[in-house]
């Protein structure tokens, strides 16, 4: 039995290779449509479909767990600073307490977060068999642990101060608690450098402000947080929110009056929405809102403007990782092919050069 191509393909004599060769010769090329085999016409590469329609960055793998873990991690460890600060001013050991809390809370779910997106626990500590000083994954893994054990010490002597205070607790409750606000600062902001280290255009482009930016985010969703368990009087968390929504606020006006290719997922589509929805309720509106309750002493303002900072950071967070999809599937920006279709179609009907020709 013959193959089904056999059948279909035509019968090229003596006299029409001789053409072909000739042709070869003078113009460095053969024209002609050639032979169409079954399936054809085929996908070709160009500058205008990529290679064969297929982006060449690969997506992000995170799940739905790992926006989380930013949004969870940034804020324990902006409370885990907002924790050890109260504690040395010394004016609310209420808040100092509760901070410390929430900060212990947020550490341990951060971990059970990360543990769920890598698979299972064994994966997690074999992160922590070396340290890779270069690498914001490993660095990450060692600032959860470090964050999160100084929390937990500095909670337990917390609680042992309450029936016995002596030097013993006293000393490690401070080594504790200055350990818990030093990596609690990296905490709170390193996903900012993690993101930003990669490939992925949207997220490369802003690698300097991202740490600044999930900081801030951070320090919002903390102030927020800690105001709606009942802290909506202080002064100093207020500040840091007007701080904080200050600061999104001026992001959000820089990434918004740059027109620059690699941040239009951050404005069109669906991640465009999310990401913008974030800055809005991270940003202008929390600012507004506490410089009104600020002058009015308006409790329910206050917590609107805690709730529109929480719902802001963790669609912000969300936001980003969205928009970093969408980024890996332009394949245009890694080559730095223009996107102006004019320029495209003039390199496409640009001709090819002739071939070299072998040597006899």
């Amino acid at each position: 039995m013959s193959h089904p191509l056999n059948t279909q393909l035509p019968r090229i004599d003596e006299a029409r290779l001789v053409e072909i060769r000739s042709q070869a010769e003078r113009l460095g090329r053969v024209e002609g449509a050639g032979i169409q085999p079954a399936g054809a016409p085929f996908p070709k590469a160009s500058s205008a479909t990529g290679y064969y329609g297929i982006h060449m960055l690969k997506e992000p793998e995170w799940n739905w767990a790992i926006p989380l873990y930013f949004f969870v991690g940034g804020a324990a460890g902006s409370a885990g600073v907002i924790a050890t600060m109260a504690d040395w001013a010394g004016g609310n050991r209420q808040l100092a307490r509760e901070a410390r809390l929430l900060a212990l809370g947020g550490g341990a779910l951060s971990g059970a977060l990360l543990v769920y997106d890598l698979g299972k626990p064994s994966r997690f500590l074999n992160m922590l068999r070396v340290i890779k000083p270069q690498s914001p994954m490993s660095m990450g893994a060692w600032v959860l642990t470090a964050f999160s054990s100084a929390t937990a010490a500095a909670a337990f002597a917390d609680l042992v101060s309450n029936h016995w205070n002596g030097l013993p607790v006293r000393v490690m409750g401070g080594s504790a608690k200055l350990f818990s606000a030093l990596f609690g600062m990296p905490f709170s902001n390193y996903t900012g450098v993690l993101i930003g280290a990669t490939a992925i255009p949207v997220w490369h482009k802003k690698i300097d402000s991202l740490p600044i930016h999930f900081g801030m985010s951070g320090l919002q969703a903390a102030a927020s947080l800690l105001e709606l368990m009942g802290h909506e009087d202080s002064t100093a968390l207020n500040l840091l929110g007007m701080f904080s929504a200050g600061m999104e606020t001026w992001e959000g006006i820089k990434i918004e009056s740059k027109n620059e290719r690699e941040l239009k997922p951050l404005k069109e589509g669906v991640s465009g929405w999310i990401t913008r929805a974030g800055g809005l309720f991270s940003g202008p509106v929390p600012l507004a809102l506490r410089a009104i309750a600020t002058m009015n002493g308006s409790r329910r303002t206050r917590r609107a403007a805690a709730w529109s900072g929480v719902v802001g950071s963790l669609l912000t967070r969300y936001g980003w990782m969205r928009a970093g999809h969408a980024s890996a599937q332009d394949w245009r920006i890694p080559l730095d092919i223009p996107e102006d279709s004019a320029v495209v179609a003039e390199l496409l009907s640009k001709p090819k050069k002739p071939q070299a020709k072998a040597i006899e």
